[in-house]
């Protein structure tokens, strides 16, 4: 908004009062003019940047819910922020990848609390170039809105508008995404539109932004489909666009899209994608959604104009599932279905396992199969950890600590040479010793209690002890998620880091591995699912994953193919038709 306008909706206030208070000054409460549809304004000569906030008839002043900054938290006033100051230094920018989009290349999935000691976006910024060096196209940031207290995973977001003042604030995240373009990275920022979470939430206060007709794991479901859902619609739709426009990021990341709940057409995340679609011609760079989703279903990425909702790709957990699954040999919960032969084989090539098969976790049948002729691989992202997946740990276990190193090795080369768009997590390029844990700091001591009890109960059930579940309001909690940089200097990560970045960079060189046609992959495995290879072209990606020596068939491999990488190549043999594979080994190979 303009310095010296301020507006704000709420249909059915009688009245609504502005408190501005000049930095460091007296607190002057306005009047505010009742507008058309249900919103009010205020024109005020007061200089900016001040504070601000709202009393609808005449209740405790509340921050604006599209505030931009709250520098004192979720509870205190808004302050001003002008997004045009920032001089930018990205000018000419075409998207990641030279213009190609953010879609297909690598992206690198990162909390900002936790990614340096520091935790805030400036010191995330002085480890771009590690990035840069590890062949990284996207950073995906997971949730920047402003969260309770001082560290958090950003999920329980209460103000979409604004950017965590303890990671530096909006001029922050400006600055943070200027940085990126610099360096040739694209920004994908994470937010959160399926729900906010349950302290400074004051949106119900101002107007029917939330419905009793639909329910979520955490509540009533936001309003978009009924009585004032067009001003709902418009406020979560402002907020991405916002994103784009103002902070120039590349992607947005829509967090558990299934659990929008829209009865009306168009679908809110359809109307979405194409308001960031003619966005995206305005600016003329491309942008792209990316859409968490558990429904298994390719409408998600169905263009709107073929009756899906348009997403640009969407997290593909089957692929993780199975990798964990064939690695770990853990059975427990959801992993219980991939366990069965040949599901790593079909999910590397077919996007889902449950494509509308039984879902023994769910208790259903599930999903809806993938058209290689109408859908190509780069609209699913593939990965072998995520923040969740670790998290659904009770110490939060990384891959690292589950497998060994030749079996990380794998589970990396299978998705970073796949046809999916591949992300890896903060710190699995260097196996990380660092766990990844559930943290908060909620203040409210009854909210902080149920979190802690609440967690624990949780993963009782599971067959953790309690005493194994970290308090997550602790904060050694957060402390122990934090990456512990000077690992990069031990031999062990250090190799570790030099597989994931030989991958990336064998993916950047053959045009084969950027080929997202899912009819052009072809995977096969042995009996017991104790080997796999998988055709990209004229290369082979071939694992053993049993941990003895195995002699692997690879028809046409020839005396004169190239072994193009191998994680233990003093080890890596082949003859006419056969390569030797010493136990939980890869190696990529070259046909001639």
């Amino acid at each position: 908004m303009p310095d010296n306008e301020i507006h704000v909706w709420a249909p059915a206030a009688r009245r609504v009062d502005v408190d501005i208070e000049a930095l460091g000054g007296v607190v002057t409460t306005v009047p505010m003019s009742r507008q058309p549809g249900g919103w009010w304004a205020l024109t005020t000569d007061r200089p900016a940047p001040f504070d601000y906030a709202f009393r609808v008839d005449g209740g405790a002043p509340l921050p604006d819910p599209r505030s931009a900054w709250q520098p004192r938290g979720v509870h205190g006033p808004s302050r001003t922020f002008d997004a045009a100051a920032h001089s930018w230094g990205d000018v000419g920018w075409p998207g990641p990848r030279g213009g190609a989009g953010a879609v297909g290349g690598v992206f690198y999935e990162l909390h900002v609390g936790t990614f340096t000691s520091g935790g805030t976006l400036d010191a995330a910024t002085s480890r771009l170039d590690h990035l840069v060096a590890l062949g990284v196209d996207v950073v995906e940031l997971m949730p920047v809105a402003a969260f309770p207290g001082r560290w958090g995973w950003g999920y329980d977001g209460v103000d979409l508008y604004a950017v965590h003042d303890p990671y530096g604030g909006p001029a922050a995240l400006q600055r943070f995404v200027d940085a990126c373009h610099q360096r040739g990275i694209g920004v994908c920022l994470d937010v959160v539109y399926n729900h906010l979470g349950p302290s400074g939430n004051y949106l119900p206060r101002f107007g029917p932004y939330f419905t009793e007709r639909h329910t979520t794991p955490w509540g009533p479901g936001l309003n978009l489909d009924g009585d004032g859902s067009t001003e709902v619609r418009r406020f979560l739709a402002g907020s991405a666009l916002r994103w784009f426009r103002d902070f120039h990021v590349d992607a947005l990341r829509l967090d558990a899209v299934h659990e929008l709940r829209d009865d009306s057409t168009p679908h809110f995340l359809a109307d979405l994608s194409d308001q960031v679609a003619a966005v995206s011609r305005k600016l003329g760079r491309p942008l792209a959604l990316v859409a968490e989703s558990d429904l298994n279903d390719p409408v998600v990425v169905t263009p709107t104009d073929q009756g899906g909702w348009g997403m640009t790709a969407q997290w593909d957990d089957d692929v993780h599932h199975a990798l964990h699954t064939a690695l770990t040999a853990e059975t427990q919960g959801y992993y219980a279905d991939f366990a069965a032969p040949g599901v790593l084989a079909k999910t590397l090539h077919e996007v889902f396992f449950h494509d509308g098969r039984w879902s023994s976790f769910r208790g259903r049948t599930w999903g809806q199969p993938v058209d290689p002729s109408s859908h190509r691989g780069a609209q699913f992202l593939g990965y072998l950890q995520t923040h969740d997946q670790d998290a659904n740990r009770a110490g939060g276990d990384r891959i690292s600590s589950c497998v060994t190193p030749g079996q990380q090795a794998i589970g990396a080369a299978l998705y970073l040479t796949s046809a999916y768009t591949p992300m890896v997590f903060m710190g699995e390029e260097w196996a990380a010793s660092t766990p990844w844990q559930y943290f908060t700091s909620f203040e409210e001591p009854e909210l902080a209690d149920a979190v802690r009890t609440g967690r624990r109960a949780e993963f009782a059930q599971h067959g953790w002890a309690e005493e194994n579940v970290p308090d997550p309001q602790a904060p050694a909690t957060r402390d122990r998620s934090v990456l512990d940089w000077s690992e990069l200097a031990q031999p062990a990560h250090a190799r570790m880091l030099h597989w994931y970045a030989s991958l990336v960079a064998e993916r950047r060189r053959h045009a084969d591995l950027t080929d997202d046609r899912l009819d052009a992959v072809a995977v096969e495995a042995g009996d017991g699912d104790d080997w796999l290879v998988m055709t990209r072209g004229r290369l082979r990606v071939v694992a053993n994953l049993s941990a003895e020596r195995t002699d692997i068939p690879v028809p046409g491999l020839g005396p004169d193919a190239e072994i193009v990488l191998a994680w233990d190549p003093a080890a890596t043999t082949h003859t006419d038709d056969l390569l030797r594979l010493p136990g939980h080994s890869v190696a990529l190979v070259r046909l001639a």
